[in-house]
């Protein structure tokens, strides 16, 4: 996490976060490279009407033993008591979707609203395997163009994070191992259990959770909607930041009407 995001960012009880405005929760779950879910954009425009926390995942960090997508569901449980939050609305993106749809599950009538964007919990292309490529730069340069449409998105200081990343064992380990029990946790079966307005924001050029997913979400979750951003890949919220704030207000503004 980098530049625009340090001024916000706190450091309570062993917890990173961002915690800024007021309102309605918002809730925002990154993916797997905290760097590939740069929020800046998405903050500046939702902190005006909304309270927007971002909870810092340990993924790097938590014990080997659980480094999964359970164990990152149970860190955001104890980060919203310890924030004291018991309302949101939850907006994930990649790995943060899978986490957020199971946090849905198992705390439902904590989550108002859900959005999803290249979110995993399906099916997805995985990069699980081909990492970790230790210190060979080009190859993590490649990879990170790969989540966007644009490959100028990936600037020198999103591929630097990454590569840093990519280049330390314990941290590897625990990647591998997430995305592994990510894989492993397939969502099909309990999505249709979720009742809640559902938006799905997908890029039409994601390869990693193709449009597909997107179809697949819609179909199981029964209160759901799509919208497509054409020229976009894997993090909509970072390359077409503008399209899609304005998507996600549309609609949390239909929502709140009802």
């Amino acid at each position: 996490m980098h530049n625009n995001m340090d001024l916000n960012l706190r450091e309570e009880r062993g917890f990173k976060f961002i915690d800024v405005g007021h309102g309605d929760v918002l809730l925002l779950l990154h993916g797997l490279f905290g760097a590939l879910s740069n929020w800046s954009d998405v903050i500046r425009t939702f902190s005006a009407t909304h309270r927007v926390v971002i909870p810092i995942m340990p993924i790097y960090e938590m014990p080997l033993k659980s480094a999964s997508v359970d164990g990152l569901v149970e860190y955001v449980e104890d980060f919203l008591q310890f924030r004291e939050i018991e309302e949101m609305t939850i907006l994930g993106n990649s790995l943060g979707g899978h986490v957020g749809l199971i946090y849905t599950l198992r705390n439902p009538t904590k989550v108002k609203n859900l959005v999803l964007t290249g979110s995993s919990g399906l099916f997805e292309n995985s990069t699980g395997g081909s990492y970790p490529k230790r210190g060979n730069y080009d190859f993590v340069k490649e990879k990170v163009q790969y989540t966007f449409y644009d490959p100028a998105v990936a600037t020198k200081d999103l591929v630097d994070e990454v590569f840093e990343i990519t280049n330390s064992v314990p941290k590897c380990m625990r990647i591998v191992a997430i995305a592994k029990s990510a894989q492993r946790h397939n969502m099909a079966k309990d999505i249709r259990k979720i009742k809640i307005p559902t938006l799905l924001v997908w890029g039409l050029n994601d390869t990693i959770t193709p449009p597909e997913v997107a179809h697949e979400f819609n179909r199981l979750i029964p209160n759901s909607e799509i919208r497509f951003i054409d020229k976009c890949g894997h993090a909509p919220m970072m390359e077409h930041s503008e399209i899609f704030n304005q998507y996600v207000s549309q609609f949390l503004q239909v929502k709140v009407a009802v």
